[in-house]
């Protein structure tokens, strides 16, 4: 796997998906789109805030994330792009992200979600602020939803 992902032309392809989505519920860029493709591809993994996304798969599973997002839930690309994404939530927090996406999917965005994640080696956190927006295609047809924030903080580990 390259340490430069964001080179290919599936993850170009992507990042352009995310951020027309973006900008069509949000009226509003994500990143400046002056550059050319592969550079809004590079900008966005290389952001400082998160973003994830999945796909469309009744179980969705995890089809993108930056570096930040990597970094945060502990994970390589393979492993993030392979993960389900209800796993990025505690068992116990899984109805309410269910509940989150199911609006998302009704309204077209959300941007005012905060909730517990956990990582890959069982650290949690809390974000706050978190956009989540459905991502649609040229052609209208809906393409998963996508997730970016940029504020989290770490919490305690649970008793077991």
């Amino acid at each position: 796997m390259s340490d430069q992902p964001w080179q290919t032309p599936q993850c170009i392809s992507h990042t352009q998906l995310l951020l027309k989505s973006y900008r069509r519920w949000l009226k509003t860029d994500l990143i400046p789109r002056t550059e050319t493709p592969l550079e809004q591809a590079r900008l966005l993994f290389e952001s400082p805030f998160v973003i994830v996304s999945h796909g469309t798969q009744p179980d969705p599973v995890l089809n993108y994330g930056n570096q930040t997002a990597l970094m945060l839930w502990e994970m390589d690309l393979p492993t993030l792009t392979s993960t389900p994404s209800r796993y990025t939530a505690e068992p116990l927090h899984r109805d309410e992200r269910a509940r989150l996406l199911e609006r998302t999917t009704r309204d077209g965005y959300v941007d005012d979600y905060s909730g517990i994640r956990i990582s890959s080696t069982g650290k949690r956190f809390r974000i706050a602020q978190a956009i989540v927006w459905n991502l649609v295609d040229d052609a209208g047809e809906y393409r998963g939803q996508a997730a970016t924030f940029s504020s989290w903080e770490p919490l305690p580990p649970t008793a077991r």
